[in-house]
């Protein structure tokens, strides 16, 4: 897997952004993907320096349309802390 296929997406909600001025940052990340990986694939691609990196795993969902049962997929969310002399994402400073 290469950075980006670690990196699904961004996660831009009130409380992501509200931590984002303390720069713990938050992604949706790949299921299979290690702490190490997320932190290897977030300096290389926004060329920060990282302090840590917490992990959820979240279930999807259950859901119905009439008598059909489905669920939405299982997902995993990463934050990410940088360090005091980090510069910021650029991405979520423009928000």
């Amino acid at each position: 897997m290469n950075s980006y296929d670690v990196i699904r997406k961004p996660v831009i909600s009130e409380m992501s952004m509200d931590q984002a001025a303390e720069k713990k940052y938050t992604f949706i990340v790949d299921k299979n993907a290690t702490k190490d990986q997320i932190k290897k694939s977030i300096s290389d691609i926004f060329e920060v320096d990282i302090k840590s990196v917490n992990v959820m795993n979240r279930k999807g969902k259950l859901k119905r349309q009439g008598a059909k049962a489905g669920r939405r997929p299982d997902t995993k969310k990463a934050i990410v802390t940088l360090t005091e002399d980090s510069k910021a994402i650029e991405f979520f400073e423009a928000m």
